[in-house]
């Protein structure tokens, strides 16, 4: 894991990878509590015996939402930035949603600086793209610009 001691140090990191997270199986049982939570519960998704009949793949796959809810997680390894006494997801920016994730596949996340704003009373804007890569699939499964605030 890279730890990133100071706002400036993160600065100079601007348009560089700051790294690559470990590989994460999605599983049905994860997208059939996901659907739960969220009341989800489109055949695609949650229809094993339909989707082995209906689907390209004969899998069911994984909620667009489920993928942008895994980032945290996905990305818990890559980064850290050790001088804030907080940090809030601010949002995102740009989400695609590019290629399924299958029951069964992994997925990991691949992270970039795009930018680090300051912000009034010592806080940092830091925009990071994460792009969720599939094993064995050359199109990723999501792209997304996530904005974390942090504050002194």
């Amino acid at each position: 894991m890279r730890v990133v001691e100071t706002p400036e140090a993160l600065k100079a990191l601007v348009g560089q990878e700051l790294g690559v997270g470990d590989w994460l199986e999605v599983t049905q049982e994860m997208m059939d509590r996901f659907a739960d939570v969220t009341g989800d519960h489109q055949w695609i998704h949650v229809d094993v015996e339909r989707a082995k009949r209906e689907m390209p793949g004969g899998k069911t796959i994984a909620h667009g939402y489920l993928l942008l809810s895994l980032l945290p997680k996905l990305g818990a390894g890559v980064y850290k930035v050790s001088w804030p006494s907080r940090t809030l997801n601010y949002g995102s920016d740009k989400v695609r949603i590019i290629n399924p994730v299958q029951a069964g596949d992994r997925v990991r996340l691949r992270q970039a600086l795009v930018a680090v704003d300051d912000g009034a009373g010592g806080t940092h804007r830091i925009v990071v793209r994460q792009t969720m890569e599939i094993e064995g699939k050359d199109k990723p499964a999501l792209i997304a610009d996530t904005i974390r605030m942090t504050f002194p």
